[in-house]
C-alpha cells in the first residue's frame, strides 16, 4: 500500500580463472544488424569463458566518429570473429571491417550461419582463416567449438579449421583442412581448464537463448515474475553517484546531485537506455567491480565520477567505463566556478553521447549557462539528499530547504518541483493528512511548470496526485504521457502507468508496463511493490509472493513489506508465518492492521480487538482504508463499509488499491461496495 521506497554475484570465477592465460584476450564481432541476438550471445559465452568483446555498433550512420571507433576496436583486438549470414555478405560494414582485420594481420574465425555465396572480395580475405560451420543448426550448438577455436589461438597464429555440419557434436574442431601450420600447444592453464570454461559458457548460453529466443514468444509461461528479462543493449548506461573528494567529506549530498542531472539529461536523449537513479543509487559506497554492476544492471556502460567542492570553486571528474571490459572509454576532469555547474552538466552529458555514438539533437540538452544562484542550487541539492530518506524527518527537512531555495530564487523551477515532490512523499507516507500533503503539493507542482512548462518532476509529481488523491484517471494518463515524452529514455512513466492500469484493473497492461519499468529500473523496490498487487489482483500469489521477498532483498526496511508478505502468507493458509511477518512490520498503522487481521484468522479475538481498537484510536485520521480492510478480513461488512466512506471523504490515498487487494473479494456480493466503486470512478 505504498511507494516509500543484490542480486548475489554471479559466480564466474572458474571460467575467468580457466580462460587467465589466453593468448587471445579480446575479439572484434563483425555481424550483419538482423544478427545481433546471435553476436550478443556468442558474445556473452566468450566472455564467461574470459575472452573480452567489441561488437561493432550497427545502429548508427557511417561516419568519421564511427569508423574511427570502429578502427581502433579493431586495433586493439587480437582477433576477429565473423558472423557470416547472406546478410552480412551483403553488408559494405562488414566487408570493411574484415579487409580491415587482415591489413593488421588479425586472424579471422568467419562462423558460416546459412548457405550465401561467397563473393571474390570476401573469399580472399578469408580463404586463409579458421571456419566453423553454422549451417542449419542452432547456434549454441557451436558455442564450445567457436571458444574452444578462440582459445587455440596463440599470437595470431592461426591454422585454418573446419566443422563438419554433419558432426554429431560441436563440441570438438576437425583436424585441419588445410597445410596451414598446426595450432601451438594450448597455454599453460591446459586441456581440462579450457573444456571447463566451455563447459559452463555453453551452459550458461544454452539458457540464455532458450530464454531469449523460446521463452520470449511464450510470455505466458507460469513461474514467478520479478523482472523483465533483457539483452544488454550497447547504448545503455548506469550513471553511479560520484564520489565525494572534499577534505571534509561533507559534500556527498553534492555528488549525488551531479549524477541525478547527469542522468535526467541523458533519459531525454532517444535511443539511449538510462538505468534509473533507484537501482544505480544502489550501489553508492559499495567497492563493487564495475562489470559486475553493469551485469546487475543490464547496463553496457557505466558512469563514475567524483566531486571537490571549495568554496565557490568545483572540480568535476568523470570516466565512462565498458561494463564487459571494464575498459575506460572516455574521461576527463573540469575545474569550474560553481556558478558554470549546470553548462558542466550537459557538457558531460553530450559527451557521453558523443562517445556511445548517438547524434543529440538539438533541445534534447538544453545549454544552460549559470545557476543565478549557487546558494539556492547547495539549498535544492541538501533537500534532495534529505528527502531520499522517505521518512517523515527528512520530508520535513527537504521542505524547509527548498523554501529557503526558493526564497533565494523565486524562478527556479527545480526547487518547486522537489518541493511538490517532498510534500507528495508526506502524503503517500502518512506523515500529513491527505488535503494537507497533496493540495501543498498540486501548488508546488503547479508554480513548477508555470516557471518551466518542461520540468519532468512536476508532471511526474501531477500525475501521481491524479492517481492518489483526484481519481481522475484521465488527467493522470495525461500527465505520464508528458513524462515519457520529455523523458523516453526513464522508467517513470511506465511506472506511472502501471500505477493506473493496476487502480482500474487493467491487470495484462499493468503486468506489461511494470515489468518494462523493472528492464530500466531493476533494483526498483517500489516497482516490486507495485508487481506484489498487480499479481494478487491478478490470482497469482506465487509471482506475488516472490515479486515481496525481491522487493525485502532490495530494501528488507520498507515500509509495508512484511504487511504484503503477511497477507500472502495468510491468504495460503500459513498463519502462524504470516503472524511473524506482521510482528515485523516497521510502520505502525500496518503493523496493528495486520495483527488485527492474523489474530482473527488464528482464532485470538481478544488480541485482534486489541490491535484494532488501539489502530483506530492512533491513527483513525490517515488509515481509515486499512481500517476498512481489517473489517472486511473480520467479515464485518457494515463496519467495512463506514470505514471506506470515511477514507472517501477524507481522501485516502490508499483507496485506489481497492481493485487489487482483498476487500474487492470479501465485499463482491455487497451492493453497497459495487456503487461504492462507481463512485471512486473505478469498474464494478
Amino acid at each position: 500500500m505504498s511507494e516509500v521506497g543484490e542480486s548475489e554475484k554471479a559466480d564466474r570465477s572458474e571460467p575467468y580463472a580457466a580462460a587467465a592465460g589466453s593468448a587471445v584476450s579480446k575479439v572484434f564481432i563483425s555481424y550483419a544488424s538482423q544478427d545481433k541476438a546471435v553476436a550478443d550471445a556468442v558474445c556473452q559465452a566468450l566472455e564467461q569463458a574470459g575472452v573480452a568483446c567489441w561488437i561493432a555498433p550497427r545502429d548508427v550512420r557511417a561516419g568519421q566518429s564511427y569508423a574511427a571507433a570502429i578502427v581502433e576496436a579493431i586495433n586493439s583486438c587480437p582477433m576477429l570473429v565473423l558472423l557470416l549470414s547472406q546478410g552480412a555478405i551483403d553488408s559494405p560494414h562488414v566487408l570493411r571491417e574484415v579487409e580491415r582485420a587482415s591489413s593488421k594481420r588479425r586472424p579471422v574465425l568467419s562462423v558460416r550461419m546459412d548457405a550465401g555465396k561467397l563473393p571474390s572480395d570476401l573469399e580472399y580475405f578469408l580463404s586463409a582463416n579458421q571456419w566453423l560451420d553454422a549451417s542449419g543448426r542452432p547456434i549454441e550448438q557451436i558455442l564450445p567449438a567457436l571458444i574452444e577455436s578462440v582459445g587455440r589461438h596463440d599470437d595470431g597464429q592461426a591454422g585454418r579449421q573446419a566443422l563438419d555440419a554433419s558432426s554429431p557434436a560441436a563440441g570438438s574442431v576437425a583436424a585441419p583442412v588445410s597445410s596451414a601450420a598446426p595450432a601451438k600447444s594450448l597455454p599453460r592453464w591446459g586441456t581440462h581448464a579450457i573444456s571447463v570454461a566451455v563447459a559452463v559458457a555453453a551452459l550458461g548460453l544454452g539458457y540464455v537463448l532458450v530464454n531469449k529466443f523460446w521463452l520470449s514468444k511464450h510470455v505466458a509461461a507460469q513461474r514467478p515474475a520479478t523482472a523483465a528479462t533483457t539483452v544488454v543493449s550497447d547504448k545503455s548506461i548506469a550513471v553511479l553517484p560520484f564520489t565525494d573528494m572534499s577534505e571534509k567529506k561533507d559534500q556527498e549530498y553534492f555528488g549525488d546531485g551531479m549524477a541525478e542531472e547527469i542522468l535526467n539529461l541523458l533519459v531525454r536523449i532517444p535511443g539511449l537506455t538510462v538505468i534509473g537513479r533507484t537501482s544505480s543509487f544502489q550501489f553508492k559506497g559499495k567497492n563493487e567491480d564495475l562489470r559486475a554492476i553493469g551485469a546487475k544492471l543490464n547496463a553496457a556502460h557505466v558512469l563514475e565520477g567524483s566531486v571537490r567542492k571549495s568554496d565557490e570553486r568545483v572540480r568535476i571528474s568523470a570516466q565512462l567505463i565498458n561494463a564487459r571490459t571494464g575498459a575506460h572509454e572516455w574521461s576527463e576532469t573540469y575545474d569550474r566556478h560553481i556558478d558554470d555547474v549546470l553548462k558542466l552538466q550537459d557538457t558531460i552529458a553530450a559527451a557521453v553521447a558523443r562517445e556511445l555514438q548517438i547524434a543529440v539533437a538539438s533541445g534534447y540538452l538544453n545549454e544552460r549557462s549559470t545557476v543565478k544562484s549557487a546558494v539556492a542550487y547547495d539549498l535544492i541539492l541538501r533537500g534532495r539528499h534529505a528527502s531520499d530518506r522517505w521518512d517523515k524527518e527528512g520530508e520535513e527537512e527537504a521542505v524547509t530547504l527548498f523554501r529557503q531555495a526558493l526564497d533565494r530564487d523565486a524562478t527556479s523551477s527545480d526547487a518547486s518541483a522537489e518541493l511538490a515532490f517532498a510534500y507528495y512523499k508526506l502524503g503517500v507516507g502518512n506523515f500529513l493528512t491527505p488535503a494537507a500533503a497533496f493540495e501543498q503539493a498540486r501548488r508546488a507542482a503547479t508554480t513548477a511548470l508555470r516557471q518551466d512548462p518542461k520540468n519532468t518532476l512536476a508532471h511526474y509529481v501531477l500525475g501521481k496526485i491524479h492517481i492518489v488523491y483526484d481519481w481522475d484517471w484521465d488527467a493522470a494518463e495525461r500527465e505520464v504521457h508528458e513524462v515519457a515524452t520529455l523523458a523516453p529514455g526513464s522508467a517513470d512513466a511506465l511506472n506511472g502507468g502501471a500505477r493506473i492500469s493496476l487502480t482500474l484493473g487493467r491487470w495484462d497492461d499493468a503486468l506489461r508496463q511494470v515489468k518494462a519499468a523493472l528492464v530500466l529500473d531493476p533494483l526498483d523496490a517500489n516497482a516490486f511493490q507495485a508487481l506484489t498487487e498487480i499479481q494478487i489482483g491478478r490470482g497469482h500469489l506465487p509471482e506475488a509472493e516472490a515479486a515481496i521477498r525481491r522487493l525485502l532483498d532490495i530494501r528488507p526496511t520498507y515500509a509495508w513489506g512484511h504487511f504484503y508478505l503477511g497477507l500472502i502468507l495468510l491468504e495460503r493458509g500459513d498463519r502462524k508465518p504470516a503472524l511473524l511477518e506482521m510482528q515485523q512490520e516497521r510502520t505502525d498503522e500496518e503493523q496493528l492492521e495486520g495483527l488485527a487481521i492474523v489474530n482473527h484468522a488464528l482464532g485470538r479475538n481478544a488480541d485482534s480487538d486489541a490491535a484494532l481498537t488501539k489502530l483506530i484510536k492512533e491513527h483513525a485520521d490517515v488509515a481509515a482504508y486499512g481500517i476498512a480492510e481489517a473489517y472486511a478480513f473480520r467479515g464485518q461488512s457494515d463496519e467495512a463499509m463506514r470505514w471506506l466512506e470515511r477514507a472517501y471523504t477524507q481522501k485516502d490515498p490508499y483507496l485506489v488499491y481497492l481493485k487489487a487487494e482483498w476487500p474487492q473479494n470479501s465485499l463482491a456480493a455487497e451492493p453497497r461496495f459495487r456503487a461504492f466503486l462507481r463512485k471512486m470512478k473505478l469498474p464494478a
